[in-house]
């Protein structure tokens, strides 16, 4: 499924997450580039000014050096010089002029007047003058590398480098002026900019594209989430998003189904939960409300009260049993259940349970195995807190235990832990629903065959008091065979301390 994420009806420009990061990558490709430009400008035009300057250097000293000894040996005037060997010199200044392209040569007097040039393509500048300040510093200075027009014989800034021509004294007859244009180098900066900007287009719409593609594999998905959570916020739990891949995506993916999927089996047992609440609530009402009517009215005759007041009585534990349950649920929930540890002997307790379910092991005739690592294992929890949850998971082994089947409790030591195990032969647990043994208003029995009184919440109750001790409980089954339940305490060896009886 695509999605338009130039769409701006439902969020603004800026809110969507193709726009931010197709804005800060444009904005780090442009600063990325910007500074590579600025770089290798400066990097170019550094080199290029370089190169130049050494390249009018050397040209101006071998016309120099060429010029100064032709004119020492022929002597005389340095203008008369020029004119009557003119033959011999200009060619010489003509070729290296021409050897090394956009360079200039102006060949002056000491006056600055210009009396040979040699420009590669370009006319000469015979009759200008150089300016007087110009020729002031080339005598007083020597030779020297400056940029400038020479006082307006040139129409563009150039870089020059001067040296001066000077005669068997020393004294300042003339000047050597080797120039190249400045706008040659600012050219070369201009089209390598140009070349930096089409790179830089190019890869702005090559991640254009990429962050595109990228953005749809990571937007689609959350798109589908959030139109998953709308239905879940409309009570449908049925939706489910689609796992593309292996990577984070799909691995939050997954995890938002699994959320989907606990979400759909709480509301599954929160139904469960309101329909047995009511008809358990509904049930013992009706019953207690009918034989009380029935004893008022007269219709249930004197020698019957008795036994009809025995059944309200029942209802009435019953009723009692289930709303102490809720209480707990509430309690819990709230954090304001308080467990008092104390030290008491594991093995003890699972015995006198195991007592009190003789009637209805003996209905069910199980086959009953009880073992003990010792004949005392102290525990350190709350007491009343464990009766409950062991009295709870040994009521329900007998509930759902098969006729004549195996039913065996057991508590072991190892490493300052004690595992006490309850174990039972008959309809065992799906595989399926294992994971939420300890759910909230979990029942397995939804056909309430087996079960009759009970709402789902024992179990849930048990795996909260349990972390409440920092322990574990867990269950394994093989369904239609078998279930075991086994949790654990901290052991307390009896050297340790002692057990008050």
């Amino acid at each position: 499924q695509s999605s338009n994420f130039f769409e701006t009806k439902e969020k603004p420009m800026f809110k969507s997450v193709f726009t931010k990061y197709v804005t800060a990558f444009m904005i780090m490709i442009g600063i990325s580039f910007s500074l590579l430009a600025i770089i290798l400008s400066q990097m170019v035009s550094g080199y290029a000014q370089d190169s130049k300057s050494r390249v009018i250097e050397r040209t101006s000293e071998t016309l120099t050096d060429f010029i100064t000894s032709q004119y020492r040996e022929a002597g005389g005037d340095f203008n008369q010089f020029i004119y009557f060997d003119r033959d011999s010199v200009e060619p010489f200044i003509s070729a290296l002029a021409n050897f090394n392209e956009d360079i200039s040569v102006i060949l002056t007097d000491a006056n600055g007047a210009v009396l040979l040039t040699a420009d590669s393509g370009a006319s000469g500048f015979v009759g200008s003058n150089v300016s007087a300040d110009v020729m002031s510093e080339v005598s007083f200075g020597g030779e020297t590398t400056f940029s400038g027009d020479l006082g307006g014989v040139f129409s563009s800034k150039q870089m020059i480098h001067v040296s001066p021509i000077t005669d068997g004294d020393g004294t300042f007859t003339g000047a050597v002026f080797v120039c190249t244009p400045s706008k040659a180098t600012d050219q070369l900066i201009v089209s390598m900019i140009k070349t930096i900007i089409m790179a830089s287009l190019w890869v702005m719409l090559a991640a254009l594209i990429s962050v595109y593609m990228i953005s749809d594999k990571i937007i689609t998905p959350l798109k589908e989430m959030s139109r998953a959570a709308k239905s879940f916020a409309s009570g449908k739990f049925d939706v489910r998003v689609p796992v593309r891949g292996r990577d984070e995506v799909a691995e939050l993916a997954t995890g938002f189904n699994s959320m989907a999927a606990s979400l759909a089996n709480l509301e599954d047992m929160r139904r469960t939960f309101l329909a047995n609440v009511s008809h358990d609530l509904r049930t013992p009402m009706t019953t207690i409300s009918g034989f009380i009517d029935g004893i008022i009215d007269g219709a249930i005759p004197p020698e019957k009260h008795e036994y009809y007041l025995g059944i309200i009585r029942t209802e009435i534990r019953r009723l009692s049993r289930l709303v102490i349950s809720l209480l707990d649920i509430t309690r819990i929930q709230a954090g304001e259940r308080k467990f008092n540890k104390t030290a008491f002997d594991i093995c003890e307790m699972a015995r006198l349970i195991l007592i009190s379910f003789e009637q209805k092991l003996e209905e069910k005739k199980l086959d009953v195995e009880f073992e003990c690592a010792k004949d005392k294992m102290i525990v350190y929890a709350d007491r009343d807190a464990i009766y409950q949850i062991l009295y709870n998971i040994c009521d329900n082994a007998v509930k759902f235990s098969r006729e004549g089947g195996k039913y065996k409790i057991s508590i072991l030591a190892k490493e300052r832990k004690v595992y006490v195990s309850v174990f039972n032969e008959g309809i065992g647990i799906p595989e399926n629903e294992l994971p939420f043994v300890f759910e909230r208003f979990y029942k397995s029995d939804k056909s309430r065959g087996l079960d009759k009184t009970g709402v789902g919440l024992g179990l849930y109750i048990a795996k909260t008091i349990i972390a409440a001790h920092d322990e574990e409980i867990w269950v394994k089954s093989v369904y239609g065979q078998n279930c075991e339940f086994v949790f654990t305490l901290p052991y307390t060896p009896e050297a340790e301390i002692t057990v008050k009886e």
